[in-house]
């Protein structure tokens, strides 16, 4: 449930009331908006006693959530959640374009692919250290060498890093790197994982599984954010079906619908979605034509000599020509770049 403060309430009267929900032995979290001050209760409501909250001066009202993810709903916060990543905000009236390598090969590569994106508009950098493969026998990433060239060039682009982590054990490494820790689809349901990320302060962008619903999407960000983490980014990257003409089905329907459930900015991956470099740029115009606050592009100045996932990335010329369209749709829905 939600308890919802009257305005002009103070950060005591905050602290009165949460001391009385922390004393029934809940969780309390904040949501300071422009037009009401809300608190989510998490945990046993019926340990509460709801007389005595609605008695102290400063509550409005208390609201049940009817949703089972609570923190992540609208009905928790009505208006957008802007996460901002050194200076660089998501979930705004940008468009933000995170792009780079699959991942992180050598530092001439991975500093020149960076050059290239930031020149045409990108404003994070992606590289994965640490690589989930289908085969075992595939590249598995550099790991903290990996983060270390990552960090050098992000000293000499200026661009945050956005970076995969897969367990628990590296969270702390990858954080004390990274300035966006993500969650890959493999690992939308690895709760210990989830909680990790939950405990840090960074910013977390959360990947959909590739047969995840929309709730167990959703509750997967409400692990997160019940941990107290309120800065998740949801990522859609195509989700499993029947056909085998691309790698994944971007489902376009789930850009709309997660914009009405939730207050979460929402990022597209059109490369992992298609696994075709043809379609990246089609789809990265669809996905913002349907509300879509940003997109993870794949890009690579050499895609052939890649150590994963050439067949997907932008060539150079091909990731400014998609920037400059992008730019156009968005000023079409009244975005901008």
């Amino acid at each position: 449930m939600i308890i919802v403060l009257k305005a002009g309430s103070t950060e005591a009267d905050i602290a009165t009331v949460e001391k009385k929900v922390v004393e029934a032995g809940l969780k309390v979290q904040k949501s300071l908006g422009s037009e009401r001050i809300v608190l989510g209760v998490l945990g046993n409501e019926r340990k509460l006693n709801k007389k005595q909250i609605l008695a102290i001066d400063c509550v409005e009202n208390i609201m049940p959530v009817l949703k089972p993810y609570k923190l992540v709903s609208r009905e928790f916060k009505k208006e957008d959640t802007i996460i901002d990543v050194c200076g660089v905000k998501i979930g705004g009236k940008e468009i933000v374009v995170m792009a780079g390598p699959c991942a992180v090969e050598n530092q001439k590569t991975q500093s020149e692919v960076a050059a290239i994106v930031k020149d045409a508009g990108a404003k994070i950098m992606r590289g994965g250290a640490f690589k989930p493969r289908t085969s075992p026998y595939d590249f598995q990433g550099m790991k903290e060498e990996g983060l270390k060239i990552l960090k050098q060039a992000k000293e000499e682009t200026g661009m945050p890093i956005i970076t995969e982590v897969m367990d628990v054990a590296n969270v702390e490494l990858v954080a004390k790197y990274a300035d966006i820790l993500q969650i890959g689809a493999r690992n939308m349901q690895n709760f210990d994982l989830l909680k990790a990320v939950g405990k840090q302060s960074k910013p977390v962008m959360l990947k959909r599984g590739m047969s995840a619903t929309l709730k167990e999407f959703l509750m997967c960000a409400e692990y997160i954010m019940s941990e107290g983490n309120q800065n998740v980014i949801l990522c859609e990257r195509g989700i499993r079906t029947f056909c085998t003409y691309t790698r994944n089905t971007l489902d376009l329907n789930i850009i709309p619908m997660l914009k009405k459930e939730t207050h979460l900015p929402v990022i597209v991956d059109p490369s992992h979605a298609t696994g075709v470099r043809d379609l990246v740029t089609p789809l990265s115009l669809a996905s913002i034509a349907a509300g879509a606050d940003g997109l993870i592009i794949e890009s690579h100045n050499c895609p052939e000599c890649a150590m994963c996932d050439g067949a997907q990335s932008l060539l150079p010329d091909q990731f400014k020509d998609m920037m400059g369209k992008v730019k156009l749709v968005a000023e079409a829905v009244g975005r901008t770049l």
